[in-house]
């Protein structure tokens, strides 16, 4: 019996670095967006700058959102399709959400 067979090649079972500067940059990336939010929570409180505001706290939220999904459930390393049957349901449900407060708000505004 060849013994060389039974033996293990050491080299498949050494463990990779970490890759600590794609850690960096994801939270780089999350600090500055969240920041951004911060900046324009305080900045911006004149009422005439309102929908502004909302826009800048939706864009950013839905930029971290997607980043997040991407990064730590590791969505852009998987194939497209998969992405699309996660993103098109989801494009979904915030558009009936969106329509819903709108149809729930002309309810209050007609009576």
């Amino acid at each position: 019996m060849d013994h060389s067979a039974a033996h293990h090649n050491h080299d498949s079972a050494v463990i990779p670095k970490a890759n600590t500067g794609a850690i960096w940059r994801t939270f780089w990336i999350l600090l500055i967006a969240t920041t951004i939010e911060f900046v324009v929570a305080f900045l911006m409180i004149s009422p005439e700058m309102k929908l502004l505001r909302i826009s800048i706290f939706l864009g950013l939220t839905i930029v971290k959102a997607f980043y997040i999904v991407g990064e730590f459930m590791h969505l852009k390393h998987e194939v497209k399709s998969l992405i699309w049957s996660v993103l098109i349901p989801t494009i979904f449900v915030v558009w009936l959400v969106i329509a819903l407060m709108f149809e729930g708000g002309s309810i209050l505004q007609s009576h």
